[in-house]
């Protein structure tokens, strides 16, 4: 049985055999004895997004009493979901998204710490997930936000709405009516301002 160990674009933390393209935390919110989650989603307000492997280290899941092992999709759907890069084994990938932080909010000398604090106000509407209305048309938001309508999760690519699903996204377009967004304000902005999330490679053959 898989563990309940999967992010889905609402912050929800699913079981699915999937994997995905990262892993992550958002502190210690498991129980290594039985490999299952407590009731609280987070236990920190630095919710991090990593490597899968890292200098050839590879963590046993939920094995220890350490920060719970995450994964994601991809990049974009981390975003969506409110982490950010990790300093430690995504460096680069860090300071280009705080870079583009700083540039989309016109802030200066931003630290992780802030970073997290405003993600957490953002992400979060008394313990749910919160959504936010669409700054710009559909159409006009930058490759990587996310959107939701309904029960479901769209990527935005080149203008246009992918469904999300555990496996990848699902190919062809859907035209959305009142879709509300999923990625952090914040994030978005970062996206704008040029930084480029890695997306899973679905969502390139989905596009067209």
């Amino acid at each position: 049985m898989p563990l309940q160990n999967r992010v889905t674009p609402t912050g929800d933390i699913v079981a699915t055999p999937h994997r995905g393209l990262f892993t992550g935390n958002r502190g210690i919110i498991h129980d290594p004895a039985t490999k299952t989650l407590l009731n609280k989603r987070w236990s920190s307000p630095a919710w991090i997004t990593c490597l899968c492997e890292f200098r050839g280290w590879r963590r046993p899941v939920m094995a220890r009493r350490s920060w719970t092992e995450l994964f994601f999709l991809d990049e974009a759907t981390a975003f969506a979901a409110g982490h950010r890069p990790c300093f430690f084994c995504r460096r680069d990938d860090a300071n280009r998204f705080r870079a583009a932080w700083q540039s989309g909010n016109g802030a200066s000398k931003v630290s992780a710490k802030a970073m997290d604090a405003e993600l957490h106000r953002e992400r979060l509407d008394r313990g749910k997930k919160r959504l936010h209305a669409l700054p710009m048309p559909l159409a006009q938001l930058p490759d990587g936000a996310m959107v939701q309508q309904g029960e479901e999760s769209f990527l935005v690519v080149q203008g246009r709405a992918l469904l999300w699903s555990a496996a990848g996204y699902v190919s062809g377009a859907r035209e959305l009516s009142q879709p509300m967004l999923l990625t952090p304000p914040s994030t978005l902005r970062a996206l704008n301002a040029g930084y480029r999330p890695a997306l899973h490679p679905t969502a390139e053959r989905g596009s067209r």
